[in-house]
């Protein structure tokens, strides 16, 4: 089996010893030979099998690429990163079956191993090419046997070591086919092996981490609090295997940490619980822990708890990581995040700071220039004059006291980390930005939504029948609702077209970009839920419909202070135009929102004037939908489908060892 075979019987080494770990109470895995061997060293420090007096304190040893630590005394592993409230047993390999090498448990292994040494110690072992041809057990009787609880070990000679049943049927087995001439060795024994098939050792190593994935989930975790761990080791699994396909001449490998940032968070206590009617309780418990989140994130009681957990949470598994990393930063490591439905909108919210709050000004700030317009007697010009100035009185306090704040605490960033690029997956990210006034500008640039300084690339993946999933980029150029999403690779795919080489194609290629007239358009500009930019007609249209109408009813139900501005808006517009808040809804930087009685801009009539601006870089991709899938079942499934998909997990890497090959080959070509 590879592994050099010692000529004299002795005492095992630790490199062929292999430790085994068990999830889910499936078949032991074995440790690679880096984190075998050094559990192993722990488990010999520790005083190893039978030590006398008191074991030494042993580190737990770091295994599974830093995700998980063994604790030798206990024999458990548990993850490093996140909780989880089973352990995961290890196990000592000594003794393994023939054929699949899984281990003998640990009390027979050491009983059998104790009896070998007792019986064997010193003794020639045979060459083992001679072993290969030797002639089989058939005729040989046992030179020595080993009674166990179920079992009993026959040696029929120092290689030769078979286990058998002491189960009644297999005695008569035996019996029988001893009968008919069959040898007893080959008719129900297993062969056994000392030592494992391979040996371990040190440069059996996992590649180092140069990019770690944070993935962040949706709604729905009250529910099932462990769902997001499963589904990251689901990706994780995915992309290893991925890895191994396409990537295994690299040295570095993409990690994934789960974010789980919902159970810490206590919101209402139980009020919503108490408040339940008790018929259908099971669906209004689903409900209650997945829409419910929904409306947590419009009340602007409970909104500011949900991004600060997500945003802890971020920044402790990111500090976390790279104190057990001390590399990581020093090699110039990356952070990209993967987030699932709301958790998108919570994560964009974080990265660019926006608040509802800051709407609530402007909406203050409207209401003072709409007083200023009417007539009103002297006193009440008198008592506006005074509390203006009172007004800018109380700005200039409040900017000195921040001043001198600034001034001795530099605020700490948001984020510890800069996000490379944020994946969003059956994201309903797109229907918040429009509900906040976000509307198609006429550049190309992802600026518009998302600044580059804040985050490289945004890139939004959807299933076709997600019915919570919606597209950004009719959000920055209003023609791209006819241009359809770039379609996500298969897996399997032989040579495909990188995706930056991928020309747009038109959704309905009758239909001339340029053929929305004027009055439709803007006959529905100003509401936001009727935007044609969020129409896609192309799909199950009913399907959309379920989708956007559960988000926008449980936006509605909570709307807070974002409602009721729209809502104001809404009722005081002059112009079908001023819903067109630009850009402040997503930055803020800087910029007025756009007042009544102003002229709308050239592009905002139509959206559809410059039709040959291209965006920079695409952001809406689309996974090819199965053949054989119904549409109204992929509807239900769809919206969780995403974390065992072969072909996301192939596109993330892309893009990930993508950027790492372009600065590598930029870092070469500045050396020469």
């Amino acid at each position: 089996g590879g592994r050099p075979r010692y000529e004299v019987v002795r005492e095992l080494g630790a490199e062929e010893v292999r430790w085994f770990y068990r999830e889910d109470r499936k078949t032991w895995k074995p440790f690679i030979g880096y984190d075998s061997l050094r559990i192993e060293l722990a488990f010999r420090a520790l005083g190893g099998s039978g030590g006398d007096g008191e074991p030494a304190a042993v580190e737990p040893v770091c295994v599974r690429s830093g995700l998980y630590e063994v604790d030798v005394a206990s024999a458990e592993s548990y993850p490093v990163y996140w909780n989880q409230t089973e352990k995961i047993p290890v196990m000592r390999g000594q003794w393994f079956i023939d054929g699949t090498w899984q281990p003998l448990e640990e009390e027979e292994s050491n009983l059998i191993e104790q009896e070998h040494l007792n019986r064997f110690k010193g003794q020639q072992l045979q060459e083992s090419f001679d072993m290969e041809v030797s002639k089989p057990v058939d005729g040989k009787e046992a030179i020595h046997s080993l009674k166990l609880s179920r079992n009993h070990v026959d040696w029929h000679s120092v290689d030769e070591v078979y286990l058998y049943s002491d189960a009644t049927t297999s005695k008569i087995a035996r019996t029988v086919t001893q009968k008919l001439g069959f040898s007893k060795a080959s008719s129900s024994g297993t062969r056994l092996h000392r030592g494992y098939v391979e040996e371990a050792t040190l440069e059996d190593k996992p590649p180092q981490t140069s990019h770690i994935v944070f993935v962040v989930h949706g709604i729905g975790q009250k529910m099932d609090q462990g769902r997001i761990i499963k589904n990251t080791a689901m990706m994780r699994d995915t992309a290893r295997k991925v890895e191994e396909k396409y990537f295994s001449n690299l040295a570095t490998h993409v990690e994934f940490l789960p974010v789980e940032w919902r159970s810490k968070l206590t919101l209402d206590g139980d009020t919503v619980d108490s408040i339940t009617p008790d018929k259908v309780r099971g669906l209004r418990d689903m409900l209650n822990s997945s829409a419910m989140d929904i409306m947590y994130y419009t009340s602007p009681l409970y909104r500011d708890e949900l991004v600060k957990g997500l945003q802890q949470e971020l920044n402790r598994l990111y500090t976390l990581f790279c104190s057990r990393n001390p590399e990581f930063e020093e090699k110039g490591g990356k952070v990209s995040i993967v987030s699932h439905s709301l958790g998108c909108v919570i994560t964009y919210d974080i990265m660019t700071g926006w608040n509802p709050v800051r709407l609530y000004e402007q909406l203050l700030q409207k209401e003072e220039e709409e007083l200023e317009d009417r007539w009103m007697s002297y006193e009440e010009q008198r008592l506006l004059e005074e509390l203006y100035i009172t007004k800018q009185r109380l700005r200039e306090i409040e900017e000195r006291l921040h001043g001198l704040k600034a001034s001795t605490i530099a605020k700490p960033p948001v984020l510890k980390f800069k996000v490379e690029n944020f994946f969003c997956m059956g994201s309903p990210l797109a229907v918040f930005l429009a509900l906040r006034g976000i509307r198609p500008g006429n550049s190309g640039s992802q600026d518009h939504i998302l600044p580059r300084t804040i985050c490289n690339r945004l890139l939004n993946i959807f299933h076709p029948t997600d019915p919570v999933a919606y597209r950004l980029e009719p959000l920055i150029l209003k023609h791209y609702s006819n241009i359809s999403p770039v379609q996500i690779h298969w897996y399997n795919t032989a040579n495909p077209l990188p995706y930056e080489h991928m020309k747009p194609s038109f959704l309905n290629p009758t239909k001339e970009a340029t053929s929305v007239p004027d009055s439709e358009s803007a006959s529905a500009a100003p509401s936001p839920t009727t935007s044609p930019v969020l129409v896609r007609r192309h799909y199950g249209e009913s399907i959309t419909n379920i989708g956007k109408a559960s988000i926008l009813g449980a936006a509605s139900i909570g709307k807070g202070l974002g409602g009721m501005l729209f809502s104001r808006f809404g009722r005081s517009s002059t112009t079908p135009q001023s819903m067109e808040t630009g850009k402040e809804g997503a930055e803020g930087e800087d910029k007025k929102a756009t007042t009544v009685g102003t002229p709308p801009l050239p592009h905002s009539s139509s959206g559809f004037l410059e039709p040959t601006v291209e965006l920079e870089h695409r952001i809406d991709f689309e996974l090819r939908e199965g053949l054989v899938e119904s549409r109204y079942w992929s509807a239900v499934t769809s919206h969780t489908a995403y974390w065992s998909s072969l072909d996301i997990a192939l596109f993330l890497l892309t893009f990930m060892y993508k950027q790492d090959q372009e600065e590598t080959d930029k870092s070469n070509l500045d050396t020469i």
